[in-house]
């Protein structure tokens, strides 16, 4: 009987796995585009925006793909990875998510309520704790880390949305963080589906492109961190000094960055 209903649920679902699998291909060929592309520039914008859709498919897509099992599927290894798909489609939402929100809010000066930007990432915190606590009493380390990375995503954004900014391109850095982390969900999907083909390891294939990722958004942000640092020193020299004033194309380059 399980099988039947298992295999009855696998039908069902195959419209919108195909839907899923689509989506996620169409994010992971157009996700380089925005990393190469002059940053705000058209090209940067239009490829950015395929990607972010794409992205917004996956993670629905994957939420109800993820729910229908935890809901409808018997057999309890198929409840239990399901309910591991809905904190990784939530992940991958939330950052989504977060990376185009911060564009909106450039210019704001306090802390930013609302139900969506801190709803999400509570919602996230709450999933990963328990996926975390059960990854520990089923000693299974995906589990484990996900929940982690899960965490510290939540309380990132929620730090990020419930404090006045730190500097003024504090959105830049929440942008680039958000998006990043949907690259390397994209990055993850591809592997897990195709490390068999490919002889990767599954453990290797869920984690690698977290544990490579995480430091390159790191070293990445901190590049454009001295970068707009030395612009600002830049400036603050030019007009400290009447004889030489920045020029236009200086503070137009200045604030594109």
């Amino acid at each position: 009987m399980y099988a039947i209903a298992a295999g009855h649920n696998r039908d069902m679902m195959q419209p919108l796995l195909a839907v899923h699998v689509a989506a996620g291909s169409i994010a992971l060929a157009s996700m380089l585009v925005p990393m190469i592309a002059a940053k705000g520039g058209r090209t940067h914008r239009r490829a950015g925006w395929v990607f972010v859709a794409s992205m917004a498919v996956v993670s629905v897509t994957a939420l109800i793909m993820s729910a229908a099992r935890v809901l409808f599927d018997p057999r309890p290894e198929a409840k239990e990875f399901g309910c591991f798909l809905l904190v990784v489609a939530l992940l991958t939402g939330a950052a989504v998510s977060a990376g185009i929100r911060v564009l909106r809010f450039k210019n704001r000066t306090g802390a930013r309520l609302h139900w969506w930007d801190t709803g999400l990432p509570l919602a996230l915190g709450a999933a990963s704790v328990a996926l975390g606590v059960y990854g520990v009493s089923r000693h299974q380390t995906v589990f484990i880390a996900f929940g982690g990375l899960g965490l510290l995503n939540a309380a990132g954004s929620l730090r990020y949305w419930l404090r006045p900014p730190a500097s003024p391109m504090h959105w830049w850095f929440e942008h680039m963080n958000g998006m990043l982390t949907g690259c390397v969900a994209a990055t993850t999907a591809f592997l897990v589906i195709g490390g068999n083909r490919l002889g990767i390891w599954p453990l290797v294939a869920w984690l690698a492109p977290a544990a490579i990722g995480a430091p390159g958004i790191a070293l990445w942000s901190a590049y454009y961190r001295r970068r707009f640092n030395s612009f600002k020193a830049q400036s603050s020299s030019h007009a400290s000094n009447s004889q030489l004033p920045i020029s236009k194309a200086q503070r137009v380059r200045i604030g594109s960055w």
